[in-house]
């Protein structure tokens, strides 16, 4: 059976259509994955107000490997965001950016009662999130 021109259009939309709709519905449906932090040295359990671990070859590594599981689907493969959260590449360098990452990665940030990130204090270590910032400094921008 041949469609006219018209048609292909309309189901091409409709396709289109439909697999936007399950993205949208997995970006809400996301299990913080664990890190594994072997190699790094343990940070204890009181937060370290700058990132210990600044330039460790290390840490970047695990940092990269952690991102990508928890942090890329939101905010872009690479820390280059689409459009849906913050590009994290323009997070300041050094403790000025440190302070802001902590704050937001443990806490996250909730506006008008809608969860805009989780917090994952209690879900992902402080080597963790320290290896985190870590890899992040490496594709930081102005």
């Amino acid at each position: 059976m041949k469609l006219p021109f018209r048609h292909l259009g309309a189901v091409a939309a409709v396709l289109f259509i439909s697999a936007s709709a399950q993205l949208v519905h997995a970006h809400g449906d996301v299990v913080p994955q664990a890190v594994d932090t072997t190699g790094l040295k343990n940070l204890g359990a009181d937060f370290l107000p700058s990132n210990p671990y600044r330039k460790d070859k290390t840490a970047i590594r695990i940092g990269d490997s952690a991102y990508n599981q928890n942090c890329a689907r939101c905010h872009g493969l690479g820390a280059v965001s689409g459009g849906i959260a913050p590009d994290l590449r323009y997070l300041p360098l050094g403790d000025e950016g440190d302070e802001v990452f902590l704050q937001r990665i443990r806490k996250g940030a909730v506006r008008d009662g809608r969860v805009y990130m989780p917090p994952f204090e209690g879900t992902l270590s402080q080597e963790a999130m320290w290896s985190i910032r870590t890899w992040l400094e490496t594709v930081h921008e102005e």
